[in-house]
């Protein structure tokens, strides 16, 4: 049976026969350029072909990240520094429960008058005038009645023998130094001595050595007030290496410089 459609000869309507796609998705009454037609047609391929496959799956990207040396470093050193500051308190805490006998023992270059020289340093006996001291500086023997002050005296002159073996009796620490020895050198030895009890200090004339220092039967003699022996000696000897006891006194006594022995009343 054939259907006609009235005026005359029109398009028919698409017929899609069975097992063909008949182009759905179109606009309604819509016509498509060839061109319009293939890219469709390749857009559909593609994405049907996608469909089927799948995307394919994306590769995580791994980021090598290098050791951050920079916290391990510091954490090192800060305990490096910790063992050092533990160790050198040991350390001084171990010398310091030594008796001062041995820690002066210890000092390189230390004369000890004590052992070479013992009926040198069995106690002076008080004099008037000029001693002839056998060593010079003198560390020890006979001296004037009167001490020289030792409360952390700098004498910017020389001072007389006879009074300074009288404080080195009572426990002080007598550092001389050539008149010549440079000032920066000087300063040193002052940082040692001012405000400090039972120490003195002052030029010598004649010294052998650029500085030498005195306890009473203890010498140590020195070319640079940088040296670490300085310390050492005055730790071990100052107050320890009195005859009279750590009561002895240091002030109240003489405060001129000159080499020539003075006597005080009631000395």
């Amino acid at each position: 049976m054939s259907i006609s459609t009235p005026g005359g000869n029109q398009r028919r309507p698409d017929v899609v026969s069975s097992g063909k796609k008949s182009g759905a998705g179109k606009p309604a009454g819509g016509n498509q350029s060839p061109a319009s037609a293939r890219k469709s047609t390749a857009n559909r391929t593609s994405s049907g072909s996608a469909g089927k496959k799948g995307r394919k799956p994306i590769t995580p990207v791994k980021v090598s990240q290098g050791t951050n040396w920079g916290p391990i470093a510091l954490f090192a050193v800060v305990g490096l520094v910790a063992v050092s500051i533990v160790g050198y308190t040991a350390f001084l805490a171990f010398n310091g429960s030594k008796p001062w006998e041995e820690r002066a023992a210890a000092i390189d270059g230390i004369s000890n008058f004590r052992e070479s020289d013992p009926e040198l340093v069995a106690g002076g006996n008080h004099v008037t005038g000029s001693v002839n001291y056998t060593v010079v500086p003198p560390v020890a023997g006979e001296h004037n009645a009167a001490w020289q002050n030792c409360t952390g005296n700098v004498y910017d002159a020389p001072i007389a023998n006879e009074h300074a073996v009288h404080s080195l009796e009572h426990g002080a620490i007598w550092i001389t130094y050539r008149p010549d020895l440079a000032p920066e050198q000087v300063a040193k030895l002052q940082e040692r001595v001012v405000g400090t009890e039972k120490m003195m200090m002052s030029p010598f004339d004649g010294l052998d050595s650029p500085i030498s220092l005195q306890a009473w039967g203890y010498q140590l003699k020195l070319d640079n007030a940088d040296d670490s022996r300085i310390d050492d000696f005055i730790r071990a000897l100052r107050v320890n290496a009195s005859i009279e006891g750590p009561n002895a006194l240091c002030e109240q006594g003489v405060t001129a410089t000159g080499t020539a022995p003075r006597n005080l009343a009631g000395m």
